[in-house]
């Protein structure tokens, strides 16, 4: 499964990710003016408006004896798409275990088990305000497919810049991060000194020394 996904995404099939990326694009951009039942049962009309006249058209043949009974979408049909018990167990687990991840962070973001994660999660929480002004989470869907689909082929043909872009960066970044630690070491009070002994109990430690001498 994880093969084939990454297949789809570096387009080493291109027919079948062409007919995957345009197919979710066209549905999802059709959900603006129609509900998802009604894009859901025009896609399944489009699809057997193929599939029926093909069936009819090798059954007719089949009639003829012109085709030796050879049904079109059999190998779709022969398709084993089921899931073994093992492989459902371990993705009701994989599920379980998302799902209990995000309510552990989601609960310690709300309840400020860490000053700086809730702080981040504030000033996302503030952006995503902005941004569900300016668009829906529809747009932003459609968004995320078309980038699925484009960056890793995108990483692919330009890996080369971009690995010495993020470098330049990284670099940058740690240049910055060394000017304010440097800048705050300046800046920071210098401990204070340690008090001097008094003289009283410097005498007694000398008269300790000399008497261990002896």
């Amino acid at each position: 499964m994880a093969n084939k996904l990454v297949d789809l995404l570096y387009w080493r099939k291109m027919r079948r990710t062409g007919v995957v990326f345009t197919g979710l694009v066209i549905g999802l951009a059709s959900l603006f003016q129609l509900s998802a039942i009604t894009v859901l049962a025009h896609i399944c009309l489009g699809v057997m408006c193929i599939t029926f006249p093909l069936r009819l058209y090798y059954k007719l043949l089949e009639v003829l004896r012109w085709n030796p009974g050879v049904h079109p979408f059999q190998s779709y049909l022969d398709y084993d798409t089921s899931l073994t018990d093992k492989d459902t167990v371990m993705l009701v687990e994989e599920v379980v275990l998302l799902i209990a991840f995000a309510i552990t962070e989601i609960k310690r973001l709300l309840f400020i088990d860490s000053m700086i994660d809730s702080i981040k999660f504030v000033v996302l929480l503030y952006l995503l305000s902005y941004v569900g002004v300016l668009t829906n989470g529809l747009t932003l869907v459609i968004t995320a497919v078309i980038a699925i689909f484009s960056l890793p082929l995108l990483y692919k043909k330009q890996q080369v810049r971009i690995r010495r872009v993020v470098r330049a960066v990284r670099a940058f970044v740690k240049r910055i991060k060394n000017l304010c630690l440097s800048l705050y070491d300046l800046v920071r009070p210098s401990p204070a000194p340690a008090p001097a002994p008094k003289p009283a109990s410097v005498a007694a430690l000398v008269a300790r020394q000399k008497a261990k001498s002896k």
